[in-house]
């Protein structure tokens, strides 16, 4: 739980420290580029303890079926596999969730990096972006979280542990969401960024083709 708990902290510290950076560059010693490579590494580092935690309890689940196959109540043993097969399964539904959401993140990404290179501002997608990794590896450590609870035992869950189930994957599930309206953001503030370029590279019409465009629509 200690574990669990510290990488939502870690998580939650990522987004507390990086927000004001944003806000608050003129007052910071480091350069942006470090505060990014600071911001990358920490997320990185939660991902990988989680990403951990995670297959840990896959593992745990594959052992408690192949154990299955030494019981020697048949009935009993198709019990046990069914609700073990059930948990896999649940918590398969979020690893396909966590895909998608990933390929929406490299495709937000790569459209910053093509129109950072015509010079197109996209300091405000990254912040979103920032905001929905953040948001992800959040619900990483939900979802990390009950799956250990999952893996712990063949038995049924305790009414406390359904409670806390519940409450770890309905969190989990408004991270998710945060972060896909996030990346929407991001996309969004990419498109007025464009309009912005192109407004402001659109010379002005003279006076002349003023007065050319007002005869037209009179």
């Amino acid at each position: 739980m200690k574990k669990y708990l510290s990488l939502f902290l870690i998580s939650t510290f990522i987004f507390s420290f990086s927000a004001p950076l944003a806000l608050a560059e003129d007052d910071i010693v480091a350069s942006p580029k470090v505060i990014r490579q600071e911001f990358k590494e920490a997320v990185e580092k939660a991902r990988a303890e989680i990403e951990a935690a995670r297959e840990a309890a896959k593992q745990k689940m594959e052992a408690w079926r192949e154990s299955f196959k030494a019981e020697k109540d048949a009935i009993k043993a198709k019990i046990k596999e069914a609700r073990i097969l059930g948990r896999e399964k649940a918590l398969e539904r979020f690893d396909n969730k966590f895909d998608k959401m990933n390929g929406l993140v490299e495709r937000v990404n790569a459209l910053i990096v093509k129109l950072e290179a015509k010079d197109v501002d996209t300091a405000g997608a990254k912040a979103f972006v920032a905001t929905a990794e953040t948001k992800l590896t959040e619900a990483k450590s939900k979802v990390a979280e009950a799956a250990t609870l999952l893996a712990g035992s063949t038995n049924q869950l305790s009414t406390e542990d359904k409670t806390k189930l519940r409450t770890l994957t309905q969190e989990a599930q408004t991270l998710i969401v945060e972060a896909h309206r996030a990346l929407k953001d991001a996309m969004k503030s990419l498109k007025e960024a464009v309009k912005a370029q192109k407004e402001a590279t659109t010379p002005a019409p003279t006076d002349n083709e003023a007065d050319d465009a007002n005869s037209t629509t009179e």
